[in-house]
């Protein structure tokens, strides 16, 4: 069981904070649509944690995934098009063009992954994860990825096809999220859902080890919660496999590390708001910051060793995060959901986007090497990735912490993906 941890602490009251900001942002306009405003104005941008967010039940994980409601996010303000908070026919975020764009992926997204898989782990089941697949892939011009064409598959944690958790609306809203950004950056990959019959770490962990024996190499998990002492006992368990690119969420909650993110056998993804510019890029970044209870989390783990690759001097025990990518709602990514919620096109953001992104990254870069821990690849190409320089996701002690600079910083690590060198090891 999890204790009750200054970062468990942070999670429920991420938890209890949501609640009423959900409200807010509803009726008001304030609170997250504030921070979003001075990017898109001048329709704010207002979203609402989903359903899983809220863990179902005492020593629950959370996802980590934020849905937008209304206003205008950045995607439509570059696209000149008018929101319509009622109308989910057409996508209102980043797509697959926009996302390998921004991370320098086109020529390889066109060209690499066939016969590679990426394994998406997430708790209970999503009954239309395979139509609604279908829809986003179609809608992109991405080739058809099925359970037919051997392309897609959709397990339990027992590898079981046809004994499945039982369906929740919540998760489901995640799953959809994750699956369609791993298509976004690795349209030629295989994918593999792994559904854990609850969002227990045991359950989870175990469906890691399922989606591992099952041959994937690329391994992408958006859930988190608080640090506890049995997290090295966790890591050894669900998260120790050499040769195999585990990515986990950094967490929504703001400054503060969560588990398993903070795993040293895992790379951990931060969040950034992503924008358009006049730069030769094309994009720019800071770190994704709302309030002091959401923004992407970031951290010095109080129980997981430093990993041998991490030199940061702040922290003695594992720093988080590693690498990082798109998570602000207001510059959020487009995905098509048809159980959690009306069927349609909804805007999605939280560090539960930037996981499968990174997952799909690591699935272009190639095969890591046998024995090889891929979380240590960026720590050797550092000039190979974009370096955020702005931004911060609360107030700590140590600045780097939370405060985002040149080179190494906790909120968005050494930065996000420019091509896939930086992934290869």
């Amino acid at each position: 069981m999890r204790t009750n941890t200054p970062s468990t602490r942070l999670r429920w009251r991420r938890i209890g904070s949501a609640v009423t900001a959900t409200a807010a942002l509803l009726l008001t306009g304030l609170g997250a649509a504030a921070h979003a405003d001075a990017a898109v104005s001048p329709a704010r941008v207002t979203w609402a944690a989903t359903p899983c967010a809220t863990p179902k039940k005492a020593g629950e994980l959370a996802c980590d995934s934020l849905r937008v409601t209304g206003g205008t996010t950045a995607f439509q303000k570059a696209e000149g098009i008018t929101p319509d908070a009622a109308d989910a026919a057409t996508p209102s975020g980043y797509g697959p063009s926009d996302l390998q764009s921004a991370y320098g992926l086109t020529s390889a997204a066109a060209s690499n992954g066939s016969g590679r898989t990426i394994a998406i782990v997430d708790a209970y089941n999503d009954p239309n994860a395979e139509s609604d697949l279908a829809t986003y892939r179609s809608h992109y011009g991405l080739s058809a990825c099925t359970t037919a064409n051997g392309c897609f598959k959709k397990v339990s944690q027992t590898g079981s096809t046809t004994s499945l958790p039982t369906s929740d609306a919540g998760w489901s809203e995640e799953i959809s999220l994750d699956l369609d950004m791993a298509s976004a950056i690795c349209p030629n990959c295989k994918i593999l859902l792994v559904e854990a019959k609850s969002a227990t770490m045991a359950n989870l962990g175990t469906a890691v080890n399922e989606a591992v024996s099952l041959g994937a190499k690329y391994v992408s998990n958006s859930y988190g919660g608080g640090e506890s002492s049995s997290d090295t006992s966790y890591d050894s368990s669900y998260f120790n496999h050499p040769g195999v690119a585990i990515t986990v969420s950094a967490g929504d909650a703001g400054y503060g590390a969560e588990y398993p993110a903070a795993s040293k056998y895992v790379t951990s993804v931060g969040g950034t708001a992503l924008s358009r510019t006049s730069t030769t890029r094309g994009w720019t970044e800071t770190v994704w910051n709302t309030s002091s209870t959401e923004g992407t989390g970031s951290g010095c783990s109080a129980y997981d060793a430093k990993p041998t690759w991490q030199t940061d001097s702040g922290c003695a025990k594992r720093m988080v995060s590693d690498v990082s990518a798109v998570a602000d709602p207001a510059t959020g990514v487009s995905v098509y959901d048809s159980y959690g919620v009306t069927a349609g096109w909804y805007t999605f953001g939280g560090t539960s986007a930037s996981s499968p992104i990174i997952a799909g990254v690591y699935a272009l870069a190639g095969t890591p090497s046998s024995g090889s821990y891929p979380a240590q690849f960026p720590y050797q190409h550092t000039s190979s990735l974009n370096d955020v320089t702005s931004g911060s996701n609360g107030t700590c002690s140590t600045s780097y912490f939370c405060t985002a600079k040149t080179g190494y910083d906790g909120p968005t690590g050494l930065g996000t993906p420019a091509g896939t060198t930086a992934f290869t090891g």
